[in-house]
């Protein structure tokens, strides 16, 4: 039998300055994307993070008064070994996160805020592909991020921003979904894969729960694993890749 042809994935597009990168926790763009991260900030290009939760309801052991703070804290560290020197919470409550008006008003004021030609966010699908469930809190954030890319720029839309100093920003070009089972675009995974390891690594609370393995074993080998299972599909590169929307 003939094996079954896979896509190649195209380079993400590289023509801008400023991203937001727009997720519901701590970990979530460490789990995706950081090492294009690294690169793009390497390369002098601006990414600012948005989180929705300080991911409070994420270790059973750790009281979420308790919790909150620590995580927020690791993730600002883990934001700075990429090169991110700005991470916004948003304060939504964690595990709970409703999708509608009142999360795209505020994704929209942080797109209005911020000016991005790049927004990224994670799987919004309900699956990871296949039968593997996705939380109702990525989903939630994926899709409103997705819808707030167009709102940002609508002026009748939440009028209230404008009021506020935020003016529209029509200038979002794509919106590139990561952790997609369905991805388009990739980026070399290569110069910024050592630096995504230790910038997951700050992630070192939730890690230790999370796993019965050396944190670094465990973060090195899915991180490398997961990049170079794309390889295939990008040219032979480890890669991490994007399902991209253009606007």
């Amino acid at each position: 039998m003939t094996e079954p042809q896979v896509s190649p994935l195209e380079p993400m597009p590289d023509d801008w300055r400023r991203a937001l990168a727009v997720v519901a926790h701590p970990d979530d763009l460490e789990y995706g994307c950081s090492a294009a991260i690294a690169a793009w900030t390497d390369g002098g290009r601006e990414v600012t993070y948005v989180l929705a939760t300080r991911g409070e309801a994420g270790i059973d052991t750790l009281d979420p008064a308790r919790c909150g703070p620590l995580r927020e804290q690791e993730q600002q560290a883990s934001a700075a070994v990429v090169g991110v020197s700005t991470v916004e919470f948003l304060n939504h409550q964690d595990g709970v996160i409703e999708y509608g008006v009142p999360l795209r008003r505020d994704i929209a004021a942080a797109i209005r805020r911020h000016r991005p030609e790049l927004v990224i966010t994670l799987n919004h699908r309900d699956t990871w592909g296949g039968v593997a469930w996705n939380t109702p809190d990525h989903v939630a954030v994926g899709r409103a991020t997705l819808d707030a890319a167009g709102d940002a720029g609508n002026r009748w839309i939440f009028p209230e921003l404008a009021a506020q100093g935020l003016q529209p920003w029509n200038g979002v070009r794509w919106v590139a979904v990561a952790g997609s089972s369905t991805p388009t675009h990739a980026v070399d995974a290569t110069p910024g894969l050592e630096r995504a390891i230790h910038s997951l690594l700050e992630h070192r609370t939730y890690i230790e729960v999370l796993t019965d393995e050396d944190p670094e074993t465990y973060v090195r080998t899915f991180l490398t694993g997961t990049a170079q299972s794309l390889s295939p599909r990008f040219d032979g590169k480890p890669a991490v890749a994007f399902e991209l929307f253009a606007r």
